[in-house]
């Protein structure tokens, strides 16, 4: 049996030879002109856009992964820096176990995002290109089948003008033609089917695959901003709370020292004291030293109504009292100008976040 098995595949391996050894025949007289080459315009046509479809979908497929390479790196540089705030940040400090909560949150919320762009995206991109293979195997070999037809149509009609008539040739080449013209004929007829089909699918594709990856990144940018603000808020009550506790102890010195003056007074010196080199004015006009951060050098009240002109400047009223803070890099502080925050705002909030610039000639030093 191992020899009949051998011999069944001796033949079919010389049969393949004999049919390449054919169509490269065939081919070599197609192009010196001695044998004519059918030509199919619209299929050809056909097999372009089918080419186009494949690499255009293969770089989208190639980019895809890329994207969520780019996904993971960003995924691993988050978990890093929120773990560096959970490492730094102090047990005691204002919102230790929301901030634990909130760098929880966003780990998961970058796997939840990388999950449903595999399965939303990736995995059916995959399988519209998993069909590209077999259909472009099939043209290839619909054009083997297209050079042994147009061999096999030589053949018959070589042997037809032959002088010498030999009926048994002429019906075995006649057979032969039969075989090879309907062989080539239901690959051929097959592929005109699904080729346009096959384009007009790419269409849909595209929209699934853009239209899952835009919701994705809309939904986790929401959530994310969500989480961002919550963290936010976080460190700006806890850059409060440092503020506020360093302007109680800014206020117990003061009195200390007020108290001081005091008795020296009692005791007989009735010169006043000159103010330490650089001390920070009394801050009046209604609000206590204890009431207001260290940072505020003085008040000034708005003598004309001001419209701010960009968004970096304070629109004032005539009778807004404004608190002066100073530059955080004095380069920036240009001439005539001065940087604070409404007192308005500070006895509302209690903090110095809307400040902006402001004309120093549109007000009075208090």
């Amino acid at each position: 049996m191992a020899e009949v098995g051998k011999g069944v595949n001796a033949g079919k391996l010389a049969s393949n030879v004999q049919k390449r050894i054919t169509r490269a025949q065939e081919k070599v007289l197609q192009k010196l002109g001695k044998a004519d080459e059918t030509k199919d315009t619209a299929f050809e046509e056909e097999v372009a856009k089918f080419n186009k479809q494949l690499a255009d979908g293969t770089k989208l497929q190639k980019d895809l992964k890329a994207y969520m390479t780019a996904v993971n790196t960003m995924h691993e540089c988050s978990k890093r820096l929120h773990d560096c705030l959970a490492e730094m940040y102090d047990p005691e400090w204002f919102g230790k176990e929301e901030v634990d909560s909130i760098a929880e949150d966003t780990d998961l919320l970058w796997q939840d995002f990388h999950q449903k762009l595999v399965d939303n995206a990736l995995i059916s991109m995959d399988t519209y290109l998993a069909q590209f293979p077999d259909i472009k195997a099939r043209i290839a070999k619909r054009e083997r089948k297209l050079v042994d037809f147009d061999s096999a149509r030589h053949h018959f009609a070589s042997i037809q003008k032959s002088k010498k008539k030999d009926e048994a040739k002429i019906a075995k080449a006649e057979e032969e033609l039969g075989r090879a013209q309907k062989v080539f004929e239901e690959i051929n007829y097959d592929l005109q089917e699904e080729l346009p089909t096959l384009w007009d699918s790419r269409v849909g594709i595209y929209v699934n695959t853009f239209q899952s990856v835009a919701g994705l990144e809309k939904n986790f940018h929401r959530d994310m901003g969500k989480l961002n603000q919550n963290l936010t808020d976080i460190m700006t009550k806890l850059d409060e709370q440092r503020l506020a506790k360093k302007g109680v102890t800014t206020a117990s010195t003061g009195k200390s020292e007020e108290a001081a003056n005091h008795n020296l007074s009692e005791s007989g010196s009735d010169a006043p004291k000159s103010p330490a080199k650089n001390e920070a004015p009394t801050v009046t006009n209604g609000s206590s030293d204890a009431e207001l951060p260290p940072s505020v050098i003085y008040k000034v009240k708005v003598v004309h109504d001001y419209g701010a002109t960009d968004s970096d400047e304070l629109d004032l009223k005539a009778g807004d009292i404004v608190l002066v803070l100073p530059f955080a890099n004095p380069d920036e502080q240009d001439e005539g100008w001065l940087m604070g925050v409404k007192e308005s705002h500070w006895l509302q909030n209690k903090n110095l976040l809307v400040k902006g610039v402001f004309p120093e000639n549109f007000t009075q030093k208090l």
